[in-house]
């Protein structure tokens, strides 16, 4: 991630291209607020090879419920979600929706398979299925299946749905870690 102290901006999101069926990988600036130490990745490499248990975790998941590198300030912006509420310039900017999957690193592209052909022909969203749906109870391959289910089956009616649902899994913190 690159940024400066305050934001965290991941660049390799996926967004909408220009062709219905061979929509590009795109970058994006993914803004958020900083919720993890300024040397995560390489402290994240540094505490697996000293803690093997957590590895299987970290990849199923590709997250740690416990994890280490989020600051004390961060752990209350993720359990609050507003560490998500910058991603509304991403919204104005034309790059993300409200509701749509989940906006990909780098690392994950692969990770979703055939999926990725639908997953392209929307715009990654603030929040979405997997978010109402377990949140950071969820693995990865869980989340890549909702959010697939999402592109297959959106409506208007079930984004309006999506956006309470939020409400609710925000004000009670649910699956937020």
């Amino acid at each position: 991630s690159s940024g400066n102290k305050y934001f965290l901006t991941w660049v390799a999101a996926i967004r909408r291209g220009a062709g219905p069926l061979s929509l590009p990988v795109m970058l994006m600036m993914d803004y958020k607020f900083r919720s993890m130490v300024l040397d995560a990745e390489s402290r994240l490499q540094e505490y697996l090879a000293s803690h093997p248990g957590l590895r299987a975790e970290y990849e199923r998941n590709f997250k740690l419920r416990d994890d280490p590198r989020v600051t004390r300030i961060g752990r209350f912006l993720r359990h609050t979600s507003l560490d998500e509420l910058p991603q509304l310039f991403n919204v104005l900017k034309g790059e993300m929706s409200l509701v749509g999957p989940r906006p990909l690193l780098d690392r994950e592209l692969d990770r979703y398979g055939e999926g990725m052909l639908l997953y392209r022909q929307v715009r990654p969203g603030i929040t979405g299925l997997w978010q109402t749906s377990g949140r950071s109870e969820t693995t990865f391959a869980e989340r890549a299946s909702l959010d697939v289910w999402y592109v297959k089956n959106w409506s208007l009616w079930y984004d309006i749905v999506i956006l309470l649902r939020t409400v609710k899994v925000v004000f009670w913190r649910e699956g937020a870690y």
